[in-house]
């Protein structure tokens, strides 16, 4: 998604600005973007928007498996993977933190709750096939189901709450921290159902 690749080319200066388009347009792979931010701003309008969407569709993901025991380990596995798209060394370091640490919490919350009559699953979406979840899911066992989900939910809780109080030192991270807090804890609609 954010994954930066660099690419050294060989050519002279001199043909720079020639030799730019073509060089992309031949190159293979998945399309890379850099989005550059004045000195002095926070972050970036389009990166928060994919951001964003990244966890919208998390959430739209776990819910299409329609197997509410999968939903704890599958929002874990889908934060993981947003949080592997965040480029170390951005402004975005702090949220990519919190999106690993409610990622590890919720794996684990999951796993010491595991139905042992359920095998671990992929799961691949059903809206496009080559969507698919990057490890197996653990499905909590039924009697832990309700325990589970409410101990999910005070892990998002916390989640907003960390990255909130984080920006409460600089403006300039306070409006899109409180959206990606907002983004985060919305997850936690899947776990009522």
């Amino acid at each position: 998604m954010f994954k930066t690749a660099v690419k050294s080319l060989t050519a002279g200066v001199s043909c720079l600005g020639l030799a730019a388009a073509p060089a992309l347009a031949q190159a293979t792979g998945p399309l890379v973007y850099t989005v550059v931010v004045p000195a002095g701003e926070f972050g970036s309008a389009a990166f928060l928007t994919e951001l964003l969407g990244t966890l919208s569709a998390a959430k739209a993901f776990c819910r299409a498996t329609g197997d509410s025991a999968l939903q704890v380990d599958c929002l874990s596995e889908r934060l993981e993977a947003a949080a592997d798209g965040i480029p170390a060394g951005t402004d975005y370091d702090e949220v990519r933190g919190v999106l690993q640490d409610t990622s590890a919490r919720l794996k684990r919350l999951a796993r010491q709750n595991s139905d042992p009559g359920r095998g671990r699953v992929s799961v691949t979406s059903s809206a496009n096939p080559a969507e698919r979840t990057a490890r197996p899911l653990t499905p909590v066992r039924p009697s832990a189901q309700a325990a589970v989900n409410r101990e999910a939910a005070r892990i998002f809780e916390d989640a907003g709450t960390v990255l909130l109080r984080s920006a409460e030192t600089a403006q300039e991270r306070r409006a899109q921290y409180a959206r990606i807090a907002a983004a985060i804890d919305s997850n936690k609609v899947l776990l009522r159902s």
